[in-house]
């Protein structure tokens, strides 16, 4: 595996995910320093609704926006090295992953999968999961149906369009677990409240979440 890395390595030279300049940490100093002003690592409980408490690294504007969606959107997906490295560099927020069993990525549905290539939040999981002692499973929660984006919907009808849309198969996994939800932005909570709902229905015992961004 290591032999693998490295030949990847001198084909795709790893990058500051910001300003794309090599760097084999994957985030170099310079924007370390940037992007700390947009950091509001904020950890709330949420008492009144399926997920128990939320976690928050960014502000969603400016260079963590541009990113993001480039991320997200623009085919990039080697980004997920960048984002990683900030979640486990932070003591914060890796004392926060050591309270759950299991970290699970915000499905997206079998179409947006293959229109996109990739799981945006699924990438950072899985790097989270082989640096940490979470066991990464998203064999679990799944998309049922494939639903308009979030982004293009006010919020009445954002919680309409994820209502019934995840369900659950193999939830002997997850019984009496504390599972970590990843999701990339937070706008209404829509997405998460749903995906909670549907885990705290299966027999999860706790259910938090991480997400990069808060707009």
């Amino acid at each position: 595996m290591r032999i693998i890395n490295k030949i990847l390595d001198l084909i795709y030279p790893p990058i500051c995910g910001f300003c794309e300049k090599i760097c084999n940490e994957h985030l170099c100093k310079k924007c370390e320093i940037k992007i700390k002003n947009y950091e509001i690592i904020s950890i709330r409980e949420n008492s009144n609704a399926y997920f128990d408490e939320i976690l928050y690294i960014f502000k969603y504007e400016d260079v963590i926006r541009d990113t993001l969606i480039k991320y997200k959107f623009q085919n990039k997906a080697y980004l997920y090295k960048t984002f990683s490295k900030i979640i486990l560099k932070n003591k914060k927020m890796y004392s926060f992953l050591k309270s759950y069993d299991i970290i699970i990525p915000v499905p997206i549905s079998k179409k947006r999968n293959k229109q996109r290539g990739y799981n945006q939040s699924c990438l950072i999981a899985k790097e989270i999961s082989r640096s940490s002692n979470l066991k990464f499973e998203n064999k679990c929660l799944i998309k049922q149906k494939d639903t308009i984006e979030q982004s293009r919907l006010d919020k009445k009808q954002r919680k309409i369009n994820v209502q019934g849309a995840y369900k659950i198969i193999n939830k002997e996994k997850l019984f009496n677990k504390n599972i970590l939800l990843l999701d990339d932005i937070y706008t209404t909570g829509n997405t998460v409240e749903e995906c909670a709902r549907t885990l705290k229905q299966a027999g999860a015992k706790k259910v938090g979440v991480l997400t990069i961004a808060k707009d």
